[in-house]
C-alpha cells in the first residue's frame, strides 16, 4: 500500500489567514504564542519582509512592523482544521488519518484507478487543500511513519517500494521522529543524530536505554512492524469557527470568510452522504463589546430542500449577510448545521461535459434569504373538491422534499385594495394544487385556471354588454353541507369579449335554475 501525508506546518498560521481577502494577504501578520512573554510561533511573508522571525519576542516584532495584524495562538482551531483537512481527504480514500500536531495520512493506492491515476489524485488532493486556505507539503511511502518522515524532510521523491525506504530514512535527521526531548538530547550528547544511525545501535541495548517506544518507532518506519492508525470518521453535526485575523465591521467583507466556512460544510456533508436544510450563521463580536452585554449576531436559515452545493450555500448566505446591521465589529464566525437530511446520489457522466453543469439556487431560498423566512410560504394541495380549500399554506422550513407532498411557493401580499383587476394580480391561489385535488379526486381532469382569484367576482350586468363563450362545461361541484360551508356550482370555461380564456361559475345554492354569475379564475 502507498501513503500519503500532507503536512501543514504553516497551519497556526493558516487557521487566521485563511479569512484574509487576496488584497488584504500583504498586510504583516504574525500569530504569537500567548502568556506574560509572548513569542511570535507563525509570521507571514510580509511580516517575514519586515524582518520579523519565528521566535522573536513579540515586543521586538511590533517594534519592526508597528502595524502588524497579531493575534494568539488556537490550538483548538488547528484541531478543527486538521479535521476539516481529513474530512476533505474522505473524498478520495475511506481510509484517513490523523497524525498530530499538523498532518494528515491518506492510504491512496487502492483508490488511485477511481481518479484516473496516482498523479491526478494527488494533485486533487493538494488543490483542494489549498483552495480551503491552508498550505500542504505532500510525501510518498509504503509506510505511514515513512510518509511523515519525508513530508517533515522536505522530502518530494515519492518512494513506492518497501526495499527503497532504508536508503531514504537513513540519512534523515531524529529530530524528525516523534521523541521527547530528554531522549533526543542524550542521543545527540554521543554523536547520534540521525535515523541511520540510531537504527544500527544493537536493539536491545536501545530498547532497555530509552523504551520500546524508539525501537518500535524505527521498525514501523521501515516496514518491519505493523503501523496501524486511528481511522477518522467526521463528527454527526458540523459545526466550526473562523476566528479573523482582526476585526471585520463591514458585512461585505465577511463573505470571503464565510465562503472558506461553506466549503468545509460541503465536505463534511459529502463524506456523510447528506444534504444540509437548516442552517445557522453566528458572528462574535469583539472581547470589550461581549463584556458590555452585546450579544453575538445570529442568523438562521431553512433551505427549501436539503443540498450541499457550495455555490448554493454560498448564494443565499450571502443575501442574508447583506440584511444583516452589524452592532460592533466582527472577530470570529461560526457556521452550524442545524439539522441535515439523506441527499442522493448523481450518476457519473461518460464525458467531460457531463460533470460540467452551473449550480442553480432554487427560487425559494433566494426569496427566503432576501425577504425573510415569513415573507415566503408553501402551499399544499388538500383532499378537497371546494376550489377554495383546496389548498394550506404551511411554512417552508417543511419542505417538499421531506414531506413527499405536492407544493407550490407562494410569497405574501398585503390586502391593499378591492379592485378587480389588482385582486387578479395579487392572487395566492394557483391552478395546479387545484388539479392535483381534481387527480386525487376523479380519473378524469377537468380544466383549472392558472390564477384563482381569493373571492369570486359576480359579473352581474358584465354578462349582458357583450356576448362570452362558452367553451367546456357545465363541470357540477357540490359539497360542504356538513361544516356550514356548503354550496353548489356549474364551472364552465369561457372566452370573455376581450378574448381572456376565464373560468366561470353559475350559483345553485338555493335551489334556483337561473342563479347568479359569479368569475373565479383566469387561464394563462
Amino acid at each position: 500500500m502507498l501513503y500519503a501525508c500532507l503536512l501543514m506546518r504553516s497551519l497556526a498560521l493558516d487557521v487566521f489567514a485563511r479569512a484574509l481577502q487576496p488584497a488584504q494577504a500583504g498586510r504583516p501578520f504574525i500569530v504569537a504564542s500567548g502568556g506574560h512573554h509572548p513569542r511570535v510561533v507563525a509570521a507571514n511573508a510580509a511580516a517575514g519582509d519586515a524582518g520579523i522571525r519565528r521566535d522573536q519576542l513579540v515586543s521586538a516584532a511590533l517594534a519592526l512592523a508597528p502595524d502588524v495584524a497579531l493575534r494568539d495562538r488556537d490550538l483548538s482551531a488547528e484541531q478543527a482544521a486538521l479535521e476539516d483537512v481529513a474530512t476533505e481527504a474522505l473524498a478520495f480514500t475511506p481510509n484517513v488519518s490523523i497524525a498530530l500536531p499538523d498532518a494528515i495520512i491518506a492510504e491512496v493506492q487502492r483508490s488511485a484507478r477511481l481518479f484516473g491515476g496516482l498523479p491526478r489524485l494527488l494533485e486533487r488532493m493538494q488543490d483542494n487543500v489549498a483552495a480551503r486556505g491552508f498550505e500542504a507539503r505532500l510525501a510518498l511511502a509504503p509506510t505511514p511513519t515513512a510518509a511523515v518522515l519525508l513530508a517533515r524532510a522536505d522530502c518530494a521523491t515519492p518512494v513506492f517500494d518497501v526495499t527503497d525506504l532504508t536508503a531514504a530514512l537513513m540519512p534523515l535527521p531524529l529530530a524528525l521522529m516523534d521523541l521527547d526531548a530528554e531522549t533526543l538530547a542524550t542521543l545527540k550528547a554521543a554523536g547520534i543524530t540521525t535515523f541511520g544511525a540510531a537504527y544500527a545501535l544493537p536493539r536491545a541495548g536501545l530498547a532497555r536505554r530509552f523504551g520500546r517506544t524508539l525501537v518500535d518507532t524505527l521498525d514501523r518506519a521501515l516496514g518491519r512492524a505493523a503501523d496501524p492508525r486511528l481511522p477518522y470518521a467526521p463528527p454527526p453535526r458540523f459545526e466550526r469557527t473562523l476566528p479573523l485575523p482582526a476585526p471585520v465591521d463591514d458585512v461585505e467583507a465577511l463573505g470571503f470568510g464565510v465562503q472558506r466556512l461553506v466549503h468545509q460544510l460541503a465536505g463534511w456533508l459529502l463524506a456523510r452522504g447528506l444534504g444540509v436544510v437548516r442552517l445557522s450563521l453566528v458572528l462574535h463580536h469583539e472581547r470589550h463589546v461581549r463584556a458590555r452585554g452585546t450579544p453575538p449576531t445570529r442568523a438562521t436559515f431553512a433551505l427549501g430542500a436539503p443540498a450541499r452545493a457550495p455555490a448554493h450555500l454560498v448564494s443565499v448566505l450571502r443575501e442574508r449577510l447583506a440584511k444583516i446591521a452589524l452592532p460592533a465589529p466582527v472577530e470570529a464566525i461560526v457556521l452550524t448545521s442545524d439539522e441535515t437530511a439523506a441527499l442522493a446520489g448523481h450518476n457519473l457522466g461518460l464525458l467531460p461535459e457531463d460533470e460540467a453543469g452551473t449550480v442553480v439556487v432554487p427560487l425559494v431560498d433566494r426569496l427566503r434569504a432576501r425577504l425573510g423566512d415569513d415573507a415566503v410560504v408553501t402551499l399544499q394541495a388538500q383532499a378537497e373538491h371546494r376550489p377554495e380549500y383546496a389548498m394550506r399554506e404551511t411554512a417552508c422550513a417543511t419542505s417538499p422534499a421531506r414531506t413527499g407532498a405536492p407544493s407550490i411557493v407562494n410569497t405574501r401580499r398585503a390586502r391593499a385594495t378591492d379592485d378587480p383587476a389588482r385582486q387578479a394580480r395579487r392572487t395566492s391561489r394557483h391552478a395546479r394544487s387545484n388539479d392535483i385535488s381534481a387527480r386525487q379526486a376523479a380519473p378524469t381532469v377537468a380544466p383549472r385556471p392558472a390564477w384563482l382569484l381569493e373571492e369570486a367576482q359576480p359579473l352581474g350586468a358584465t354578462l349582458e354588454a357583450k356576448p362570452w363563450i362558452l367553451r367546456d362545461g357545465p363541470e357540477r361541484i357540490e359539497s360542504g353541507w356538513w361544516d356550514g360551508r356548503d354550496f353548489r356550482r356549474d364551472y364552465f370555461v369561457a372566452e370573455t369579449p376581450r378574448r381572456e380564456i376565464v373560468w366561470i361559475y353559475r350559483d345553485h345554492r338555493y335551489g334556483t335554475d337561473d342563479g347568479e354569475w359569479f368569475l373565479h379564475g383566469y387561464f394563462a
